[in-house]
């Protein structure tokens, strides 16, 4: 039998409701994991194991009493140190939010709790959130368990290094810009950035209302190591709250029957950045893969692909100053931020005028691309144009220029609040690589029984030992 942390989440919850083991005793078993590997890539920067033992005891005492069971009874998950988990601080990875306690959790760390799972550690991420890089001053870095030489993936990197590893079955994560897709592409696991809306968004620590443009751009979801435990951990995470007014009740996540075979649009390439070898590769793999499933494969391009992209840039960065978020942040941000958004966030800022133009521009993109879903309701194309990349490769002008032009596949979603499933397609002796499903609003359904195909052709995805050297599993 497997190591009881090696399962995905819907075998161990099934292990639980059956009796063959307590939330106890896999608990026990998840901290000890943590114990273990953590030290190696400092995934987790804080443990909540006492926490987490009350828990696990409080949720046995319930089963015994026969009272019924959450989705994700007794299963061990992480949260992002960026959302309020109550009685600790939501520090955003900044040395001056280290005293920011949450009085009370968020929408996601609620819903959580609610499902049943049991939080057992607290991930990093980069200074504000704002990098494809996992490393900040008040924590330190987070290394990938591939490869220490390549990026986790940013932001959610503690999320996904302690999933890939063994830490917990899902790890929560949120993304804006890649911040959940990218992490799971880099660690070879699985991640859902699910439409806006989804999943409920608050933090009550939060001393002013987030923007239009953030609001709508940003998401919470989960990270993987199975498809299935996306899609339990996506329904978990979207229960209502009332603190989001934004929140949609569009779970569970479910399919239609489709009256036909399913048309797939394969965007493989693009002027503005040429796709290394394995990306290609991984992409024709899974197009094969769905063809043979009876997928209609056709080589198309999204509507509009580099203004999106650009759109997506010009408004946040718009945003940012019209809210006076950059140079707060800049005083206080670590000096790999600093150096990280030298330029970058000097990019183009649209007047008040041009910028209620470029929100109606977002609309008007928004309608193209349902519609080519309405031909095409699969769109595959690539997590990154590039292999994960080298850490720090932010700190230099060649490579925070390399960076803007691969990850415009993570960008282009956000802008326009669609879903996108990072699939992994690991390759033995290689970096972890894989695709990226897109589809409309609130159409996750589609891209999971898309995905569903790939995993089930694709080589296992293991536990990675991070202590045992470059892509050593046990």
């Amino acid at each position: 039998m497997s190591k009881l942390y090696e399962l995905d989440a819907v075998a161990l919850a099934n292990l639980i409701r059956a009796g063959k083991v307590s939330a106890r005793e896999i608990t026990e078993e998840a901290l000890t994991r943590m114990a273990a590997v953590n030290p190696k890539i400092n995934a987790v920067v804080e443990s909540l194991e006492d926490e987490a033992r009350t828990t696990a005891a409080a949720l046995d005492e319930r089963q015994a009493r026969g009272e019924r069971l959450g989705g994700l009874h007794g299963v061990p998950v992480t949260v992002k140190i960026n959302v309020d988990t109550k009685g600790h601080a939501n520090t955003n990875g900044v040395v001056a939010f280290k005293n920011n306690i949450a009085a009370d959790d968020s929408p996601v760390v609620a819903n959580l709790r609610r499902a049943g799972a049991i939080i057992i550690g607290i991930t990093n991420t980069p200074a504000f959130s704002r990098r494809w890089f996992t490393d900040n001053d008040l924590h330190g870095r987070t290394l990938n368990p591939h490869d220490p030489r390549i990026t986790p993936g940013g932001s959610s990197g503690g999320a996904s290094a302690a999933v890939a590893s063994g830490i917990g079955m899902i790890g929560h994560g949120n993304d804006i810009g890649g911040s959940i897709r990218y992490p799971a592409y880099a660690c070879g696991v699985y991640g859902i950035r699910p439409s806006f809306g989804r999943v409920p968004a608050y933090n009550p620590t939060a001393t002013v209302e987030r923007s239009v443009v953030l609001h709508q751009s940003s998401v919470q979801g989960p990270l993987a190591r199975s498809i299935r435990d996306l899609s339990v951990g996506l329904d978990a995470m979207a229960m209502r709250d009332p603190r989001d007014p934004w929140h949609v009740p569009a779970s569970p996540v479910t399919g239609q029957p489709d009256a036909g075979p399913v048309r797939v649009a394969l965007f493989d390439s693009w002027s503005g950045c040429k796709a290394d070898a394995a990306v290609t590769r991984a992409l024709k793999q899974a197009a094969s893969w769905l063809a043979d499933a009876g997928y209609i494969i056709e080589v198309v391009a999204p509507p509009s692909f580099e203004e999106t992209v650009d759109l997506w840039r010009t408004l946040l960065t718009t945003q940012d100053h019209l809210d006076g978020v950059l140079v707060p942040s800049e005083k206080i941000a670590d000096k790999a931020l600093r150096k990280s958004m030298e330029g970058v966030n000097r990019a183009k800022v649209f007047t008040p005028e041009w910028f209620i133009q470029g929100l109606a521009r977002r609309t008007t993109l928004l309608r193209a691309w349902t519609l080519f879903f309405e031909k095409y309701p699969v769109l595959l194309m690539p997590s990154s144009w590039k292999l994960p990349f080298p850490i720090d490769a932010d700190q230099t002008p060649t490579g925070k220029h390399d960076l803007m032009a691969a990850q415009t596949p993570q960008t282009v979603l956000p802008i326009l609040g669609l879903p996108g499933l990072s699939v992994p397609i690991l390759t033995e002796g290689e970096a972890p690589c894989g695709v990226q499903l897109a589809t409309a609003r609130y159409a996750e359904a589609v891209a999971f029984e898309a995905g569903a195909v790939i995993e089930a052709c694709a080589p296992k995805i293991r536990v990675i030992d991070p202590r045992a050297g470059r892509a050593a599993a046990e």
